[in-house]
């Protein structure tokens, strides 16, 4: 038998030492180190853009971007996918990415299109355009909700206000009801439109009067957009669509703002203009009500394409160049909407109602509709 022997001093001290240790509390595990982060999506400044994706285990990725057909990324050794742009003109631009032919949004931007069918991130190629931000005075965003009775929902509204604009003091001002596209909701045109920066911007150098703009949401039959684009199937949905949206801006949405904001009430001091199913909207609405509108646009207006006779069963040239001041009809040139457009163009034309057309580069995009509108608000109100 081996018998161990410590010193009485010596024990004494380890004991210490371990008590020291218990006492002390545990230390926590070290977090990982976070990779080197990367930049999704990079403006050089040759105005070209990079693109970054991770996904390791994809196939393929696509890009779908503005102003460009879809485009296969490339990939690197670690899982990361990239591609580079030619020179980009100055604009806002949406896209999103398609790994193995899934549509995706970038994670790592936090710009997002606010829409309901899918989603898209955003990206600024600087250039002092009429929506970028400048050092210029700034107008007011108010966003109302309200239960609509003619639709049977809860909805909302947004509204600008110009530079100044003080409900106590302001004698009055014209007002622009704005609407939306098919999947878009309330909040697109200035999300993605920026219209209350263009507005401070056109209103600050004098190429726009002030005015206050109106964003309804624009679904006189919300369950339309559950059908998602198959809606051109359910034409009697669609008519409905039109139909209640109308009554709801005309019979709850127009009072509302004429009794919370300081806004004249006259037609010539009143515009309604809007994209895609809100350009449709637009048209329908201010040409069945010329005794409130007295200013139209459209923007790659669809949704009534080859029905102009039915839509606009009651329209009368003379009565309708008595009473507006401008009908502005525009497209892109490679928008699949472009030849219904020209064809209600020259259904106008045929019924002699004067009609200002624009066709602008481009297809159904925002860069093409933030075009349209800058050029459009520049002409409102004027005599």
């Amino acid at each position: 038998m081996t018998t161990l022997h410590v010193a009485a001093g010596s024990l004494s001290a380890v004991l210490f030492l371990v008590a020291i240790a218990a006492a002390q509390p545990p230390v926590p595990p070290q977090p990982p180190v976070p990779p080197e982060p990367v930049r999704s999506v990079e403006v050089g400044a040759d105005r070209t853009v990079t693109f970054h994706f991770k996904a390791p285990n994809a196939k393929r990725v696509f890009l779908r971007r503005d102003g460009a057909k879809i485009a296969l990324m490339q990939p690197d050794a670690y899982g990361w996918w990239s591609l580079t742009t030619p020179p980009l003109d100055p604009d806002l631009y949406t896209y999103s990415f398609r790994p193995d032919g899934v549509g995706a949004y970038d994670p790592m931007n936090p710009l997002i299109t606010p829409n309901l069918l899918y989603v898209s991130n955003m990206f600024l190629v600087p250039g002092g355009q009429p929506w970028e931000v400048a050092d210029v005075p700034h107008g007011t965003l108010h966003r109302h909700f309200y239960t609509s009775a003619v639709v049977g929902d809860q909805r909302d509204y947004l509204v600008y206000t110009p530079p100044g604009y003080d409900a106590r003091r302001t004698p009055g001002l014209p007002v622009l009801y704005l609407l939306h596209g098919y999947s878009d909701d309330a909040t697109a045109w200035t999300t993605v439109g920026r219209v209350h920066v263009m507005l401070d911007n056109l209103i600050a150098a004098g190429k726009a009067v002030p005015m206050i703009v109106v964003m309804p949401l624009g679904y006189g039959a919300p369950e339309i957009v559950a059908r998602g684009f198959k809606r051109e199937d359910a034409p009697d949905l669609r008519t409905r669509n039109f139909a209640r949206f109308t009554e709801s801006l005309i019979t709850e949405v127009i009072p509302q703002v004429e009794k919370t904001y300081r806004v004249f009430t006259a037609p010539a001091n009143r515009a309604i203009a809007g994209l895609s199913m809100g350009g449709a909207e637009a048209l329908l609405t201010g040409l069945s009500h010329l005794d409130r509108f007295a200013w139209i646009g459209s923007f790659s207006a669809g949704g009534f394409e080859g029905a102009f006779d039915a839509s606009f069963a009651a329209l009368d040239g003379a009565s309708v160049n008595r009473a507006l001041r401008l009908l502005y009809v525009a497209c892109g040139k490679d928008d699949d909407l472009a030849p219904p457009n020209r064809e209600f163009a020259a259904w106008l034309t045929k019924k002699d109602v004067a009609v200002t057309v624009v066709e602008t580069e481009g297809g159904h995009e925002w860069p093409v509709w933030r075009r349209n509108l800058a050029e459009f608000a520049g002409r409102l109100f004027k005599k």
